[in-house]
């Protein structure tokens, strides 16, 4: 028998009903919209480079990434569209930005702790 499991069945039913009772399932379903945008790695590269960048258009994405620019259009509007970046037109040029404070801390606590570990 697996020892990473109980051998029996039993649990603790208020513990249970109390906790299932504070999960809001919508809630749960948006972060994990958003913890799925930023699972792909390119998606990942370009909240990171707006992170830092604070503003940049779309041909400095994709040069960042490595990426082509349609390729880095394509991960910008899915990034717009959830509610995570914002953009602007200047002319010609489509400026980026991220317009989420959630995903500017999410990204300093992921990339803060990362160089702690490293140091």
């Amino acid at each position: 028998m697996a020892k990473d499991r109980c051998d029996i069945y039993c649990y603790n039913e208020e513990k249970v009903n109390r906790i299932k009772s504070s999960i809001d399932v919508e809630e749960a379903q948006d972060v994990t919209k958003t913890l799925k945008a930023l699972a792909d790695e390119t998606r990942l590269k370009i909240v990171l480079a707006l992170y830092r960048g604070e503003e940049l258009c779309v041909c400095d994405v994709a040069n960042i990434v490595g990426s082509t620019v349609a390729t880095a259009s394509h991960h910008l509007r899915l990034l717009r569209n959830m509610g995570i970046a914002s953009y602007r037109k200047e002319g010609k040029l489509a400026f980026y930005s991220l317009n989420d404070e959630h995903i500017k801390q999410l990204i300093q606590v992921m990339f803060t702790e990362k160089e702690e570990i490293t140091l």
